[in-house]
């Protein structure tokens, strides 16, 4: 496929039929922002300064462990996963990185599609690795765990393919390994739970020990799923003190599904940030457990708390404070596209409503234990409809008005229908 995905006059004559309404709405708005002493534009350019990945992976239709229901242009690998993702950050602007999977999209040629993503607009970011899932023509089975694995040639096996990735990812421009395992049990008396967290230590440290000296190694803790009993890695108490344990180059990775419903995920962000072990947010939504939703479909208070946090990490950073901001979700019923579109734009809403938060009012407030007043510091930024603050700078990036308006007028799906292989009925996230 050609990589012009679309030309920038279709672009241009989308904006022009919606430029002059906009601009209403954003001149309206800068009116109330400057009635708070807030200068619109000076936001603006935080907003167009905020950025996240895609997944590869989320380019294509996910699905449960019931059934997966393909649509027609799916992407079937790599290579078509780029073009996905490559016309969701020219329509959208605020997404120019991919985060790969492995050996999901294993290529042989990885200086190759680095140029390739380029040429979509792409750049990538951390490279993630996967003992998850047995591969074929595997030697050790992952059935009872991987890095933590009683079996030492599975443990190997595993620590050699994080080694692996990290390799690849050097090809490719990456500087950070994410390292996510389903290591755990679904009975008690399984597995000693002590010794599986010291064979998981043993085998993280020498992953670590391959990491080149500016990467990060980012870890991902999940409570649950797809072991029930206990998960190795099960919360962030056990993700930053195996943190603490490898080393300066590993830090905690907070995905928002991975948690016990209810937890108060905005303090978590906060307590890793504290002692400098923030290390990424992998942004998605859930209403009864890990249901890896659309961002800010279901709670999207939670998000605009948990980026109050992050942006007040951001005003006082710590050493090498830097996070990897990235979109993890399975589209199950909706165009993956669309989805990550929608996305992009309810996170990117979340941080300029952050942004906007009166940070001596809310210190203040606080200081005074003035309860109803710090709330509603954080509330009058809440309600504050940012929209055209976030079009605008989309607009000015070169990206669209109404993305997912424009995607729909573009036809994507029934050309790359006639383009790309089916995929097949299944069941999982791929």
């Amino acid at each position: 496929m050609d990589p012009i995905l679309l030309s920038i006059d279709q672009i241009d004559d989308h904006n022009a039929q919606r430029l002059d309404a906009l601009r209403d709405e954003y001149d309206s708005l800068g009116r109330a922002l400057a009635r708070r002493g807030i200068d619109i534009d000076t936001v603006k350019a935080r907003v167009a300064g905020f950025s996240l990945a895609l997944p590869t992976w989320g380019a294509g239709r996910g699905g449960t462990r019931f059934a997966k229901f393909p649509i027609p242009g799916e992407p079937t690998n790599i290579h078509e996963k780029l073009q996905d993702c490559g016309l969701v950050q020219t329509l959208g602007r605020v997404t120019p990185r991919v985060s790969p999977h492995f050996p999901w999209d294993k290529v042989s040629d990885y200086a190759a599609l680095r140029e390739e993503a380029a040429a979509l607009g792409l750049g990538f970011d951390a490279v993630n690795s996967n003992t998850f899932q047995d591969q074929p023509g595997q030697r050790h089975s992952y059935r009872n765990g991987s890095l933590s694995a009683t079996d030492a040639g599975a443990r190997e096996q595993a620590i050699a393919h994080n080694v692996e990735c990290i390799e690849i990812g050097r090809k490719l421009g990456s500087k950070a390994l994410t390292v996510w395992v389903g290591d755990g049990t679904n009975f008690p008396g399984q597995q000693d739970l002590g010794a599986s967290l010291d064979r998981y230590l043993a085998s993280a440290a020498e992953v670590y020990s391959a990491l080149p000296d500016d990467w990060r190694m980012l870890l991902e803790h999940k409570m649950y799923e797809p072991a029930f009993y206990s998960s190795v890695i099960s919360d962030w108490g056990s993700s930053i003190l195996a943190a603490q344990t490898l080393g300066p180059k590993a830090q905690c990775l907070v995905d928002l599904g991975h948690h016990a419903p209810n937890v108060n995920i905005e303090q978590i962000v906060a307590r890793l940030h504290r002692f400098g072990k923030l290390g990424g947010f992998h942004f998605n939504d859930s209403k009864y457990g890990d249901d890896d939703l659309d961002s800010g479909s279901i709670n999207p208070h939670q998000l605009f708390l948990v980026f109050n946090e992050l942006v007040e990490a951001e005003l006082n950073p710590r050493d090498g404070f830097d996070p990897a901001y990235m979109i993890d979700q399975s589209h199950n019923v909706t165009d993956p596209i669309e989805s990550m579109l929608s996305s992009a734009e309810a996170i990117a809403g979340a941080f300029a409503k952050a942004v906007l938060v009166d940070r001596a009012e809310l210190l203040a407030a606080q200081d005074a234990n003035d309860v109803m007043m710090g709330f509603q510091a954080l509330r009058r930024a809440y309600r504050t409809d940012v929209s055209p603050l976030v079009a605008m700078a989309r607009i000015e990036a070169g990206g669209a008005a109404d993305p997912i308006a424009l995607y729909r007028l573009l036809g994507w799906r029934e050309r790359t229908a006639q383009e790309r292989t089916p995929v097949g009925l299944g069941a999982g996230i791929v």
